[in-house]
């Protein structure tokens, strides 16, 4: 059954449901309409007794004319002789020693059926007993013919409802060819769609729903497009690089001095290439979503204080600061190891700015239901048309792409993922001087607070 077609799956179980309805209507209509003509026989049977009941109550048990010819009838007077006895044999055997009364009975004779009704007349001279039946041969007849009409019927009306089943379904299942068919010309590179039927049923909703589908499907694969793209072309420049200062110091003519720097240039182009690969890693274990984690307030105080320290080491000169002002039970949807991956490129990005010589303030609050990390530098700032961007793969100010020095443009990207993965967002904005970048992550309840967090440091 799970083989066949939806159309033909419809339409025979709306013909088996049509029939079981069908033929119970045939056995309901059969039963009272054969009901309705017992009654009748049984009506007619006491009316053929009317008469004779109507003379012996006249004469008080006088004589009793013969009835009329083909009228079944059984008298008996008192003393147990029968008067008048027209019923047939075998019917006239059953009644014989049975007293008369408002029973209805059926019996045979020679495989005829007939209803039989006996009634009981008492009169001075003692009590009459009458029996009369009626041949339920026309009954038979006449239910035979109403069954002929009603199968004949229940079968043009099965026929007639399998047909107009078979009709809607196919009218109802055209939407489903018509997207079946758009859908085999369907291309992630088209920007072709589902057609939507005007009406607002399950059809059209469906239609919404994949078109929607594939809308985002198509923007995951030119993303994931442009991202392969990009990274190729951002791991060919230190591939290059490094490829240069071997070739170089393969050149050098011994000059140990000279070995040493396209050496040491050869290692720095080597740490960006995995500088690179690992953010890109990052990115993608974070927007996979593998699994839900808990970063409580004191494992966020924790990582700024300890991303702080890294900044410290990279830029001894500047002057970093950090404020953490959560509640113990606190806490964000993400991991420490992914904060502290992303408050390590803000405050890169933020050291980059201020020549490593600048001021840097890292605050983390909660706001409402909100907890607002922010890393506030007083550097230059971004050009305004280039914020709309900034948390977009790749892209650099100056949309330089090709510099060995210098990020590849993948830090606020995976600052953005790292709060969305959390369920928030990342913004950045100009200050003036100095450029504000907020991470807002929605707070979670921990299950597990610990003591205050850390609120300052320098």
């Amino acid at each position: 059954m799970r083989r066949l077609p939806i159309r033909v799956r419809l339409v025979l179980g709306t013909v088996l449901a049509a029939l079981v309805l069908i033929a119970g209507g045939v056995f309901l209509v059969r039963a009272q309409v054969a009901a309705m003509l017992t009654d009748v026989d049984a009506s007619l049977a006491r009316a053929d007794l009317a008469p004779i009941v109507s003379e012996l109550e006249a004469n008080d048990g006088g004589e009793v004319d013969e009835p009329s010819e083909g009228v079944l009838v059984r008298v008996v007077d008192p003393s147990g002789r029968a008067v008048v006895d027209t019923l047939p044999h075998e019917v006239h055997e059953a009644v014989e020693h049975r007293e008369a009364d408002d029973e209805v009975r059926h019996e045979d004779d020679d495989g005829v059926p007939y209803t039989v009704v006996g009634q009981a007349v008492e009169t001075s001279g003692g009590t009459w007993t009458l029996w009369a039946a009626r041949s339920e041969e026309a009954t038979r007849l006449a239910l035979e013919g109403l069954e002929h009409a009603l199968y004949i019927g229940g079968a043009v009306l099965l026929g007639v409802l399998g047909l107009v089943s078979w009709l809607l379904t196919r009218a109802a299942l055209v939407p489903v060819e018509r997207m079946r068919r758009a859908a085999a010309q369907l291309s992630v590179e088209g920007d072709g769609e589902l057609p939507v039927g005007p009406a607002r049923d399950e059809l059209a909703e469906l239609a919404v729903t994949l078109n929607g589908f594939i809308a985002r499907t198509r923007e995951a694969t030119a993303r994931e497009r442009r991202m392969v793209s990009d990274a190729a072309h951002e791991l060919r420049t230190p591939v290059a690089a490094i490829r240069t200062r071997l070739e170089l110091a393969h050149d050098g003519g011994g000059d140990a001095e000279t070995l040493r720097a396209e050496i040491a240039e050869a290692q720095r182009a080597a740490v960006r290439l995995g500088d690179l690969a690992t953010n890109l890693l990052a990115l993608t274990r974070l927007e996979q979503h593998d699994e839900e984690r808990t970063a409580s307030s004191d494992e966020i105080a924790a990582e700024i204080a300890e991303a702080a320290d890294r900044a410290r080491t990279l830029a001894p000169d500047a002057d970093i600061w950090f404020t953490v002002d959560l509640r113990a039970e606190d806490a964000v949807r993400s991991d420490r190891a992914s904060l502290g991956r992303a408050l390590d490129n803000l405050l890169a990005n933020a050291l980059t700015a201020t020549d490593r010589r600048g001021s840097v303030v890292v605050d983390a609050r909660r706001e409402g239901e909100v907890i607002v990390i922010s890393v506030q530098d007083d550097g230059p700032g971004m050009p305004e048309d280039f914020l709309a961007r900034a948390f977009e793969r790749f892209s650099r100010p100056d949309d330089a792409r090709s510099r060995l020095a210098g990020g590849a443009g993948l830090g606020l990207a995976l600052v953005r993922a790292v709060a969305e993965a959390a369920g928030g967002s990342a913004t950045a904005r100009n200050t003036g001087p100095g450029l504000r970048v907020e991470l807002r992550m929605p707070v979670c309840e921990n299950s597990h607070p610990a003591g205050g967090p850390l609120t300052s440091g320098a």
